[in-house]
């Protein structure tokens, strides 16, 4: 009768050992020999009359090791079922000497596997925790420029001859050029459109009384300021980062001259972005932008909750990991061994992350946190709406419902959305158990304090 055996060989780390008696796999290998005897097509013999002995000398190695093999994993998969054992990916077998298996020797035989166990421990209290909401002040300067950021998007733009005024839209076509203004061979070929105002303001008077079909040759460097610089840089495909970008020159040429005449603060335009909200008044609709406004920050500031709520999770919960086992199987995977000096390097990585699963795992047995299919179909929905630029589109339209069905037949889809749907529940749950101190803040200051903690985790 078979017997399975753990012994303790390091931290976490047990090994198991098989022992199978010839009786415990002998039946199945005589009975799977007699099966393929039946299906065998052997030229020269009729089908299920291949002689026995020809069956075992041609097939009976691969089948004998079959049949221990299996009996092996039955056994093995029995006793981590049956002892309750929580490990870490699959049981890794140990030196073994296939060698040792003989069809027509059968005897007893040993196996031996190393497991990895999966660690016990507690999280930590967020309750206790120090942790910040930020409020981010909502200043009028805010709202007087996306007031005027949505007269201009919703703004008619008109034709005109020529540059009068720095609020002039030009269509103009980059082309890479010499210093002396002759077209540089190979170079960056970009239409775009850009306010004059964007340009430093020493280069402006320079489009004054242009119309299009005129052009200037320009150093990047010269003719905008850092901002816009960076900007028009990455938009013609360059490096933001190389400081060698700036110093390139461009002809400009103007294909086209425009006002943009900005959208009048009237009921007609409210109703427009703000239909059966009973916004009448300028004021009224300064009030829907602040809150808008508001509502966008406070989202910002949640985000930033949900870091805080990983970082005490992860920074103060104490997991101790069978590290021997964990490297011989990152060693494993992949359809080539890594070398030691790989593992190592992709270990610390590694364990970063398989320390946020179990933290996230127990969060959701802990509180039973689940993903219902309906969840995955609104969400499918939802980034459908996304994409087609937030329009209001009609839920019950039945492109809409086929477009959401045929991405629940997709597999990869379906587990993406289940696992970012999880990960958002386990930080609302997070968010709930924490008592964060009110602490007011510009927008300014916010940004730069999430970009500079970006940075620092990068």
């Amino acid at each position: 009768m078979a017997t399975v055996t753990k012994e303790n060989i390091g931290l976490l780390h047990e090994k198991l050992t098989v022992k199978l008696e010839k009786t415990d796999y002998l039946p199945s290998f005589e009975k799977a020999l007699k099966e393929y005897s039946k299906k065998a097509n052997i030229p020269g013999f009729r089908k299920g009359m291949v002689p026995a002995g020809l069956i075992k000398k041609m097939y009976g190695t691969s089948l004998f090791t079959d049949e221990v093999l299996k009996t092996v994993d039955k056994e093995l998969i029995g006793y981590l079922q049956n002892d309750k054992l929580d490990i870490f990916a699959q049981p890794l077998p140990l030196e073994s000497d296939f060698k040792q298996l003989d069809v027509n020797n059968p005897s007893d035989y040993t196996f031996e596997f190393e497991v990895g166990m999966k660690p016990e421990f507690t999280l930590p209290d967020l309750a206790k925790a120090k942790t910040t909401r930020y409020v981010v002040t909502v200043t009028d300067e805010m709202v007087n420029n996306e007031v005027d950021r949505l007269q201009n998007r919703y703004g008619n733009m008109k034709d005109e001859e020529t540059v009068t005024t720095e609020e002039n839209v030009l269509n103009v076509n980059f082309v890479e050029a010499n210093a002396d203004g002759s077209e540089a061979e190979g170079g960056i070929k970009k239409d775009n459109s850009i306010l004059v105002k964007y340009f430093a303001e020493g280069f402006r008077k320079n489009w004054m009384g242009k119309k299009a079909g005129d052009a200037e040759t320009v150093q990047l460097l010269s003719a905008f300021d850092e901002k816009e610089r960076e900007w028009i840089i990455g938009d013609l495909g360059l490096d933001k980062e190389d400081s060698a970008a700036a110093e390139r020159y461009f002809t400009i040429t103007i294909t086209k001259v425009g006002l943009l005449e900005k959208r009048e603060l009237n009921e007609d335009f409210f109703n427009q972005l703000y239909p059966n909200q009973d916004v009448k008044t300028e004021q009224d609709f300064r009030d829907k932008v602040k809150t808008e406004i508001q509502n966008y920050w406070n989202s910002q500031a949640n985000n930033q909750i949900h870091d805080q709520v990983f970082h005490q999770l992860v920074d103060h919960t104490q997991i101790e990991f069978p590290a021997d086992f964990l490297k011989k199987w990152v060693k494993s995977q992949g359809e080539t061994a890594k070398t030691d000096e790989e593992v190592e390097k992709e270990f610390p990585t590694f364990l970063s992350q398989l320390k946020w699963t179990l933290i996230s795992d127990k969060i959701v047995q802990d509180n039973a946190i689940q993903v219902n299919p309906d969840e995955v179909r609104a969400f499918a929905k939802q980034q459908l709406f996304s994409y087609m630029g937030g329009a209001n589109l009609s839920d019950d339209q039945p492109w809409v419902a086929d477009y959401v069905e045929k991405m629940m037949k997709d597999r990869k889809y379906v587990e993406d959305a289940y696992n970012r749907l999880q990960t958002q529940k386990i930080f609302e749950w997070g968010a709930t158990q924490v008592k964060p101190a009110d602490k007011d803040i510009s927008a300014e200051e916010f940004t730069k304090m999430v970009e500079e903690h970006q940075h620092h985790h990068h």
